[in-house]
């Protein structure tokens, strides 16, 4: 009751003071390892582009959204607001005018302080002066407060196999080495400023890759460069992109990429895509991008087209027909998307296959932003075929060069629903389809469903939409989620999706089905603190070996996930956090295993200039079946998920010191220590003693 007074009093002079200027509100720092905690289930592969997720978290940090000028559209993207929150916000603004401050966001139906703490990193409340209003393009560029060159190094200190002097194997022929030093490098300048342009330049060496000046083979120092220039809100000229850019657009069945979480932790946002259009890109993974032009128009203030053009070379395995009747003289097994090129197979692999795209989008939205209705269409060239290897379950993959994609999308907002889905054809007739709902049946329950059904023969390369598959294909699922708030500072969320495969898959020989169910409890004792505990539950069915019998048979694996997590901050300068989790993980009626990683983190503010965090965990696994995944904290745009399997501890530590309010330095040291074991890792990543040792050492020079 003391609160609501005390916020009531604040409010009322805040409206008190609106006519004057607005008020400025100093923006909390981002903690994005821990909203990255609140939004995922679990982490079970290293695979998945949290490099993606991170920059798009920091980019909404960095160029925070507005909340006056924020469409219905940009509010959904952030995923962390609900369906009838962004609609009292929008009423809200409606009624009322612009919002004066960030606090004024407590007198907007729904808001409640958590969910104000969770958006206020992300969001600024500003005027809606022009951007010529704030002079010339290059003095906005240069006075941009993220305006900012970063340079990172990073090395594993042991030595390994694949950095060891030139060998033979038993069959006479030079074993594979990596061709470049062990050294990790990455040099980044960007700067961005919300609604008005984005300019950026990255190059980075991966571990192994060698620095090689060869314009023949198309090697220019670093392996791997990406650039943009982006310009946003030019009259009717909504985004121009130019270099590097990513492109969101429906449900993602055609084209998505960046913020997508999938099914996780937060069962009711994330599960539907928003509809961002071209975006800049400034990521280094190598696969996820387009690189030409694209730009959006606005036609009339309800009507919006988009174009795009991308044309650029992709890695692929190319081979030659050794018969003479077979459909392709030459063609490629498929597209390789590791970004490595550090070994002589990997580097004749670079680049091999040349890959051209475009396409448009065409989207009515209504003047109440409630309806909105899309179509896409995307045009995709090889210049060689694809063609899979001849295997059963590859019977229905694209082959070919061409395959031209055709989708439409919907959305629709009835007071407290929101439906919305999107249906495509690819060329050889497949047809993909996604549809859901979100609702709110109360101020305290959100409920979310969603159905979706990709052919077998339905191909898209650049598709992302809600699935159990890496890919939108061979896969039928009903998924629903529930989000309850009981009493204050307690949420329960949870969620079951039911999921088959009509076709065959790569290690199922038979058409197979499976689950996917989760319950997460949370409870806020104080707005810096949360505790949650989570079971998830999946069952998958996989060929596994049968005694006496030459083929496998499809069975069922189940993998059963506890997590109990405490984020607390005793002080203002000390925080903690308490990680434990294990794995159950059984093959049919096969014995089961077990996994489990307990972790303590710690984290402490000297004075302004310096900051020290760092975690000690013991983990213990059965087999590589039940290892573990866990995020770690970082350097500032960098990510780190080690699958940790065996006996062992694994311990880090991380130093930010701000040399001045130009330069920021970080540095970080990681130690993984095996018990029982005399070697660590397998194959070129080999190396000889029970640790492994990793150091990192990044700077910031803000212009």
């Amino acid at each position: 009751m003391k609160r609501t007074f005390l916020s009531l009093a604040a409010l009322t002079l805040l409206l008190a003071a609106r006519p004057a200027q607005a008020q400025e509100y100093v923006r909390p720092p981002a903690d994005l390892d821990r909203l990255v905690q609140e939004l995922f289930a679990e982490i079970q592969s290293d695979q998945v582009p949290y490099e993606d997720l991170y920059e798009t978290l920091l980019l909404y940090y960095q160029t925070p959204l507005n909340l006056n000028t924020a469409t219905r559209e940009e509010l959904r993207a952030l995923l962390l607001l609900s369906e009838t929150q962004i609609t009292a916000l929008l009423d809200h603004r409606a009624a009322q005018g612009n919002l004066i401050s960030l606090y004024e966001l407590q007198s907007v139906d729904g808001f409640d302080l958590r969910t104000i703490y969770r958006v206020s990193p992300f969001v600024a409340v500003q005027s809606n002066l022009g951007n010529a209003a704030r002079g010339p393009l290059w003095q906005r560029i240069a006075q941009e407060d993220n305006n900012a060159l970063f340079v990172r190094y990073e090395r594993v200190l042991q030595d390994r196999q694949g950095y060891a002097a030139p060998d033979t194997t038993s069959t006479g022929k030079p074993a594979s080495r990596y061709l470049g030093s062990p050294d990790k490098l990455l040099v980044r300048y960007r700067v961005s400023h919300q609604r008005d342009f984005s300019l950026g330049i990255t190059a980075e060496k991966d571990a192994g890759e060698p620095l090689t000046w060869s314009p023949g083979t198309r090697r220019y120092g670093a392996d791997f460069y990406s650039g943009h220039f982006v310009l946003q809100e030019r009259g009717k000229l909504k985004t121009l992109a130019l270099g590097d850019y990513q492109l969101q657009f429906g449900q993602g069945l055609l084209l998505s990429s960046g913020l997508q979480v999938g099914k996780g932790a937060e069962t009711i946002t994330t599960i539907r895509r928003s509809s961002l259009g071209v975006r800049p890109y400034s990521s280094v993974l190598e696969s996820t991008f387009f690189r030409g032009a694209a730009a959006t128009f606005n036609l009339t203030s309800t009507l919006r087209a988009s174009a795009f053009v991308s044309r650029k070379r992709v890695d692929a395995n190319v081979q030659t027909s050794a018969d003479s009747l077979a459909e392709f003289d030459e063609f490629s097994s498929g597209l390789l998307i590791t970004g490595f090129h550090r070994t002589a197979t990997e580097l004749a692999n670079r680049q091999a296959l040349r890959e051209t795209i475009g396409g448009g989008n065409l989207t009515y939205t209504s003047r109440s932003s409630n309806f909105s209705a899309g179509l896409t269409a995307v045009d995709t060239h090889f210049d060689k075929p694809l063609q899979r290897q001849p295997e059963l379950y590859n019977a229905f993959e694209f082959r070919g060069r061409h395959n031209l994609a055709i989708g439409v999308n919907y959305s629709y907002v009835i007071r407290n629903i929101i439906l919305f889905g999107e249906t495509a054809r690819s060329s050889g007739g497949g047809i993909g389809t996604v549809n859901g709902l979100l609702a709110s049946l109360a101020t305290n329950v959100d409920v979310s469903v969603l159905y979706r059904n990709y052919a077998r023969d339905f191909h898209t390369f650049y598709g992302n939409a809600l699935s159990e598959n890496t890919r939108n294909i061979n896969e039928k699922g009903l998924y629903v989620g529930l989000k309850v708030r009981p009493v204050s500072r307690w949420e329960v969320s949870a969620y079951y999706d039911q999921f088959s495969f009509p076709w065959l898959k790569f290690q199922a020989g038979t058409p197979t089905e499976g689950h996917d169910w989760l319950v997460r409890v949370a409870f806020s004792p104080s707005k810096t603190s949360l505790l949650y505990a989570q079971i998830r539950t999946r069952v998958k069915e996989y060929d596994v070996a049968a005694p006496g019998r030459n083929l496998p048979l499809t069975a069922p694996t189940q993998r059963r996930s506890l997590l109990l997590f405490y984020d607390t901050s005793p002080t203002l300068i000390l925080s903690l956090r308490t990680r434990l989790q294990g794995t159950h993980y059984r093959e049919d009626d096969g014995p089961q295993r077990s996994g489990y990683v307990l972790a303590q983190d710690a984290s402490v503010k000297i004075g302004r200039v310096l900051q020290l965090s760092g975690r000690y965990a013991l983990f213990d696994t059965d087999d590589f079946d039940t290892r573990q995944y866990v995020f770690e904290q970082d350097v500032l745009y960098a990510f780190s998920v080690p699958a940790l399997s065996g006996q062992g501890t694994r311990a880090y530590a991380i130093a930010e010191v701000k040399c001045s309010k130009h330069l920021t330095l970080w540095l970080r040291y990681a130690e993984t220590h095996y018990r029982h074991q005399n070697t660590v890792g397998s194959g070129l990543e080999e190396l000889q003693g029970p640790r492994r040792s990793e150091v990192k050492v990044q700077a910031r020079y803000k212009f």
